[in-house]
């Protein structure tokens, strides 16, 4: 018998030559494929500049008010925008990547960025969006007048329209409902654009930026019209333009948000990257951008949140045991940990999908969105739980990430819109 368990010992092959005690230490990307050289290469260099970054950075800017965030004295600017413009990851030195690569490597680099600082990570893609438009709508040559270098900002929201101006189909309106007077008008004059009125407070890098995209209502000499804009590229120094104050918010502090005011701002028609017949399809195009992206960086939070709530676990002791020993602490570890890889498979599946296909899908961008959003609170929820009275101190960042997640949720369309939205984009109107 002896001589039997010696020889099957020693002839075992696939799971019999395992360890006794099976068990997997996962990486970065969980339960992902290897990644490849170019993929492993962002992804270093993306956790890299979140660790040591954007997530001390972030600490520090979340605890000053927005007057000192904006000063051009503050770490913003004296620390995290010149490690950020060294990395050299921006929308030209990516689209020389592949559509295939690109798929692949823009949800790791947000992850990692997420990981560091949601709220720096929304400035980033905030940042990116004027180059990026520019180059998705073929007005590269912009770029000359509008460097990547420069500080973007996305205005589209309205003091009277949040989540509806993502929704110039009006598919999500009740049968009396109205959009109600715009309150920013482009007019087209011959060949100039004069825009007056505002923006909202909620213009991402408002306070700050040097370039701005502009979604808003088209005039063509009958009025006003929000469901045929325009997208343009403004100057912030540009004369008429006026901005309010920096807004005090819950979560997401390092983010600079405030309203922009028009008066009466002139540009050529040329700053103009898609007019009043192709307006649907721009907001279209930017919402997939835009929701891909927030999937992205808000399931880099979760596991942030995860990966110290396991630690955590590993330390802290109750019972004359380390709490991970404890039942409900493992299960609890597990369920935050289900929900982190479900959400990146998520998102990395969209963004495969949306980034090689003719046509992105919408309604999977918005899945992404919302699955990320949700599951980095719920994440950041369990975890200051399970760290108890020390989750509600500042010693530890849970209770930043778990305020930080809490504003995604409204951002960028709020989750109970685009999930209406959503759910049309799913119907078959043939079916009907």
């Amino acid at each position: 018998m002896n001589s039997q368990v010696e020889i099957a010992a020693h002839d075992a092959v696939g799971p019999l030559s395992w360890p006794a005690q099976p068990k997997v230490k996962l990486g970065l990307s969980g339960a992902e494929p290897a990644l490849t050289e170019t993929e492993q290469a962002f992804q270093d260099m993306a956790h890299a500049f979140a660790r040591d970054v954007m997530r001390p950075v972030g600490q520090k800017l979340d605890r000053l008010t927005p007057e000192e965030i904006i000063d051009p004295n503050s770490i913003y600017f004296t620390e995290f925008r010149p490690k950020y413009l060294a990395l050299d990851i921006n929308p030209v030195t990516l689209s020389e990547l592949s559509p295939e690569e690109l798929g692949k490597v823009l949800p790791i680099i947000m992850e990692e960025f997420g990981w560091g600082d949601g709220g720096l990570s929304v400035t980033i893609g905030a940042c990116q969006l004027p180059p990026l438009i520019a180059l998705m709508f073929g007005k590269a040559h912009l770029l000359e007048r509008y460097p990547v270098d420069m500080i973007g900002c996305w205005a589209i929201t309205e003091p009277d329209h949040g989540s509806d101006a993502l929704d110039p189909s009006k598919q999500i309106f009740h049968a009396q409902g109205k959009y109600g007077r715009p309150n920013c008008v482009a007019k087209i004059e011959g060949d100039k654009v004069v825009i007056n009125g505002q923006k909202s407070a909620w213009v991402s890098n408002g306070p700050i930026a040097e370039v701005c995209v502009l979604y808003a209502a088209a005039d063509t000499g009958v009025g006003a019209d929000p469901e045929k804009g325009v997208v343009m590229l403004v100057p912030m120094n540009a004369p008429g333009i006026s901005r309010g104050k920096s807004i005090d918010k819950l979560g997401q502090r390092p983010l600079p948000q405030g309203e922009i005011f028009f008066d009466n701002v002139t540009l050529p028609l040329e700053n103009i990257l898609a007019g009043p017949e192709e307006f649907q399809r721009a907001v279209y195009a930017i919402h997939c951008e835009a929701n891909g992206q927030m999937g992205a960086i808000w399931t880099g939070a979760a596991r942030a949140a995860f990966e110290i709530a396991w630690q955590y676990a590993h330390e802290r002791k109750q019972g004359g045991v380390p709490i991970y020993r404890h039942q409900s602490v493992a299960q609890r570890l597990f369920h935050m940990y289900r929900k982190v890889e479900a959400s990146r498979a998520l998102v990395r599946r969209v963004a495969a999908f949306n980034f090689t296909s003719p046509l992105p899908a919408l309604q999977a961008a918005m899945a992404t969105k919302i699955t990320a959003t949700q599951t980095s609170f719920e994440v950041a929820s369990d975890a200051l739980q399970m760290l108890g009275g020390n989750g509600n101190t500042r010693e530890y960042p849970i209770e930043k990430i778990l305020r930080d997640a809490r504003a995604s949720m409204i951002e960028d369309g709020c989750n109970e819109i685009l999930s209406i939205k959503g759910g049309y984009q799913m119907m078959d109107p043939d079916l009907l």
